[in-house]
């Protein structure tokens, strides 16, 4: 073959420039589970914690911060090892990860923050059967790149964090009438308002967060089938 024939060749190879590191697709991987496709109000995930953590902001935030952490590290961790595990033990690989990222979370914060620790130290735990988390990295980090699966992480862990957090707004603002802990009522001199007994217990959470689940699916247009 001439140089001439080779040389022109090349030329009808047209490379695809390089993905940006915030293209509209991998933009879509952190602003999709933010309100399209939320793993609690969508997919119907991580409902335990949703309800059991949530009648106080602080450790609704301690909870979102380490839900986060997990997903994040895990996705990236089964990523980079996608093609070192065998196919017949990958979910038992899965449960290692997490577990050794929960039990890492769990000593952090009993070590710093013992008093939160004696309140999610069981809720923490079960962020190893977090659905959300094993979700995650079987059905995206298994077959992608580690980029990709820490966006995927990010948008998963902060589309669970938001739905918390605003459930647990609510329940510690009529229930304790506070916002953590400060009393915003009687800052305003409101002193003598009524808090609702309702929204420190389970069926508190169970409301506020189905009214969360109709607004949002009201605006997406989202039905089941």
């Amino acid at each position: 073959m001439s140089t001439e024939t080779l040389e022109q060749k090349k030329e009808e190879v047209v490379q695809k420039p390089a993905e940006g590191l915030l293209s509209k697709r991998r933009r879509r991987l952190i602003s999709d589970p933010l309100n399209e496709d939320n793993p609690i109000t969508v997919q119907v995930l991580g409902i335990c914690s949703a309800l059991a953590v949530t009648v106080k902001m602080e450790p609704t935030l301690i909870m979102s911060i380490a839900v986060v952490f997990v997903i994040v590290f895990s996705n990236l961790i089964i990523s980079l090892l996608r093609n070192l595990i065998p196919n017949r033990v990958r979910i038992i690989v899965q449960l290692a990860v997490i577990a050794t990222l929960v039990t890492l979370v769990s000593e952090v914060l009993k070590a710093y923050n013992y008093e939160m620790y004696k309140i999610l130290g069981a809720f923490v735990g079960l962020i190893i059967t977090n659905c959300i988390v094993m979700g995650r990295l079987e059905a995206f980090a298994m077959g992608n790149k580690p980029y990709d699966s820490i966006l995927d992480g990010l948008g998963s862990g902060f589309g669970y964090a938001w739905i918390i957090l605003t459930v647990a707004f609510f329940r510690e603002m009529f229930g304790s009438g506070s916002i953590f802990d400060f009393k915003i009522f009687e800052a305003v001199g409101i002193n003598n308002f009524a808090t609702n007994g309702l929204m420190v217990d389970s069926i508190g959470a169970f409301m506020v967060l189905g009214i969360l689940i109709w607004v949002q699916r009201s605006k997406t247009g989202y039905v089941e089938h």
